[in-house]
């Protein structure tokens, strides 16, 4: 076989079906209907000689050739974007463009007010959406483009490129002047003492209420609510406890701040993107900026 018979947007297929592990996915990502995903991965095959994916568990695993092939092809279509991204260059006074962010209401809380000042003063045409979404869709949708970045404590996206931003703790949150502040306790006595208080919570955020389950303070919730910009008002309010990260908890006045040694409370937020676009010229400008602003 010659380079010759190959059609660039089989490559590009083949990359996203790679990426996906199904074919209707990857027909979404690229705009094509699936009986043309289907006929392009037909003669990729024909040329290749080989069905590079099998069915299994909803979806397609690769073939061992697939396997050897997915990252030379990856590299190869990165290598062109970034000739023809390079090209076109990013001029931040008079950009228009739209950066697509994924943040948790506490990131939204912590990092856009600093980066909307920046944007204002440095490329007042560039505009921000958040746009949150299930972890589990995270790459795709940053290999996709429908993202161009997740900011937060993201492990699970192992195949990213990332930079580290800030590290950070889970904390207890409390009213100035409560009652539990009066006491000094420290290691396992402190742990014990958390059963005295009676906490709220945010439903999305699975990580404190890991923490409340591993303190076995289940019991002692006493809300849930959906969104975590309610918590101070109800803190300040209440003798109810919160439990949230501490660059967050020393951001409010007039609250107290307690640091239980909880398990795995120590966690490390960065900024994530795709390597598709990891020279894209937009995409560097605004990481470059966000590492100004917020990297220890």
């Amino acid at each position: 076989m010659h380079i010759n018979e190959i059609d660039l947007n089989l490559l590009r297929l083949f990359d996203a079906v790679c990426r996906t592990r199904n074919v209707s996915r990857a027909a979404e990502l690229l705009h094509l209907t699936q009986p043309a995903a289907s006929q392009g991965l037909s003669r990729l095959r024909k040329l290749l000689q080989d069905p590079l994916f099998m069915r299994a568990g909803g979806g397609v695993q690769p073939t061992p050739k697939a396997q050897r092939l997915a990252d030379p092809v990856r590299q190869a279509l990165a290598t062109l974007e970034q000739a023809l991204g390079e090209s076109a260059g990013f001029d931040p006074a008079s950009a228009t463009r739209t950066f697509q962010l994924h943040l948790s209401d506490i990131g939204e809380a912590r990092f856009l007010p600093d980066l909307m000042v920046a944007l204002r003063e440095r490329a007042p045409g560039v505009r921000v959406q958040a746009r949150p979404l299930p972890r589990e869709q995270l790459m795709e949708a940053l290999d996709a483009g429908r993202i161009d970045f997740a900011i937060g404590f993201l492990p699970m996206l192992r195949e990213s490129q990332r930079l580290r931003l800030l590290d950070d703790r889970y904390v207890v949150l409390l009213r100035e002047g409560h009652p539990f502040t009066r006491k000094r306790r420290t290691g396992a006595a402190l742990l014990r003492a958390l059963g005295e208080l009676e906490f709220v919570a945010v439903r999305a955020h699975a990580e404190t209420l890991r923490i409340v389950q591993q303190a076995k303070l289940q019991e002692r919730l006493r809300l849930v609510t959906e969104h975590f910009l309610v918590l101070p008002a109800i803190v300040h309010a209440t003798d109810l406890a919160a439990i949230l990260p501490r660059n967050i908890a020393r951001g409010f006045p007039g609250f107290a701040v307690v640091e239980p040694a909880f398990p795995q409370r120590d966690f490390t937020v960065s900024l994530h993107w795709s390597r598709r676009f990891d020279v894209d010229p937009g995409n560097r400008w605004l990481r470059a900026l966000i590492e100004e602003l917020f990297k220890q």
